[in-house]
């Protein structure tokens, strides 16, 4: 998107990647189905960037959402949204988006040159030189810098830009996983009691070791056999990362409400109205079909009830205690999978030594940055590869006005 930005605007462009084809992550992106983008409201995509979200108003203002699906339309690439306002191919393949991208690159004439590693950046007032690990020096009065974190490294993005960043004078913020499956000691993990099973629409939350609420996401989860994933673990996984650190303890404390949208009561009363209707059947066949059967009977258990009782004989009091299990049951993580397994780098390229409007480097003269090597991150769902798209737009339509300037 930066060449194509570069070169829209006449700029001889040279794209150099160290990989054997272009556009590897993005192929594999959306599940391989490539979430281009994201339809909501620009207010509301900013809100699903917690990672310094605000940065990215006056970038919207010159390329921003709306202009991504215009812009691969025009490429013959047919869209359609789905929900909570995802942007897809309509051929559903990732492909598809990077071939148009490749074609369209080729056509404005862009220079590509792969399997072409880079080993550092000389910076000079007026002019840099980019030193190939084969000894080559490519003079150029403009660089753009597009080379992502240090997730899903086999893609490619594996920190080579940081050091090129320092060496400019620019600030690079602590590194973490965000959008990444969370780790628990907890037995029932260890022992894969509930391994594979999926919560549907259940809300997750992060909390505080002083009992207070960090975080809450409600969407879908499943447990694995290291801890919990799906797209409500990945959404709380960088809020489980900062706790631990900001509050130096061993493990945090997360939640599952199963009934987010229903108070305890409501649900207290759904478990007497199934029992009143069948007294004599065992409770866990009396509650069958409330949650996936093997987390109930897990939270069945964690309610100290006997699931072989019949349900006239439960308790009134060990009810309640499982209505509370079910609208929030509690349990501890004690941290993420690998920067390297993650789905999204947090942290990079410190947002302050941007300028907002045309992703110059404020350090050195003819310098850019766009997509995930800055300090910006958003949720999955099309909201890293909004930032990507934008910022690499307008990355290399300023490198080509650096250039000509």
């Amino acid at each position: 998107m930066a060449s194509v930005g570069a070169a829209q605007n006449k700029a001889r462009v040279l794209l150099i990647d160290k990989g054997d084809k272009l556009g590897r992550k993005l192929a594999i992106s959306g599940g391989g189905r490539c979430n281009v983008t994201n339809r909501l409201p620009v207010e509301e995509i900013i809100k699903h960037i917690p990672g310094n979200g605000r940065f990215l108003y006056s970038a919207f203002s010159v390329f921003n959402n709306e202009d991504i699906i215009s812009f691969f339309e025009n490429l013959g690439i047919e869209l359609k949204e789905e929900d909570h306002g995802r942007m897809f191919p309509v051929s559903n393949k990732a492909t598809d988006v990077v071939a148009a991208l490749l074609r369209k690159i080729r056509e404005l004439g862009v220079q590509i040159r792969t399997n072409t590693p880079v080993k550092t950046i000389h910076f000079n007032d007026d002019h840099h030189e980019v030193v190939l690990e084969s000894g080559e020096t490519i003079a150029t009065k403009s660089v753009v810098i597009a080379v992502g974190g240090k997730s899903v490294p086999h893609t490619g993005s594996t920190g080579d830009g940081y050091a090129w960043a320092k060496k400019a004078g620019h600030t690079i913020t602590e590194l973490y996983p965000t959008e990444v499956p969370i780790t628990s000691n907890e037995p029932f993990i260890k022992q894969k009691t509930l391994q594979g099973i999926s919560l549907r629409n259940v809300a997750l939350s992060v909390w505080n070791p002083k009992g207070k609420l960090i975080k809450a996401h409600q969407m879908d989860m499943i447990f694995t056999h290291f801890g919990i994933s799906g797209p409500a673990a990945l959404r709380c996984s960088q809020y489980v990362v900062k706790a631990l650190k900001k509050f130096n303890v061993p493990s945090i404390e997360m939640r599952i409400d199963c009934f987010p949208d229903e108070h305890e009561e409501t649900v207290i009363a759904d478990i007497q109205k199934r029992i009143s209707e069948e007294p004599k059947k065992t409770i866990k066949n009396v509650l069958r079909g409330m949650l996936p059967e093997k987390f109930l009977l897990f939270l069945i258990d964690q309610a100290s009830i006997d699931c072989d009782l019949t349900a006239d004989q439960v308790p009134k009091q060990a009810l309640r205690n499982l209505a509370q299990h079910m609208k929030s049951f509690s349990f501890h993580v004690n941290g993420t999978l690998s920067i390297e397994k993650a789905f999204v780098t947090g942290g990079g390229v410190s947002v302050k030594e941007i300028a907002p409007q045309t992703m110059a480097s404020k350090m050195q003269e003819g310098l850019f940055f766009c997509g995930e090597i800055l300090d910006l991150h958003g949720y999955t769902g099309g909201y890293n590869i909004t930032v990507a798209f934008v910022t690499g737009n307008i990355a290399g339509t300023n490198a080509a006005y650096h250039a000509f300037s």
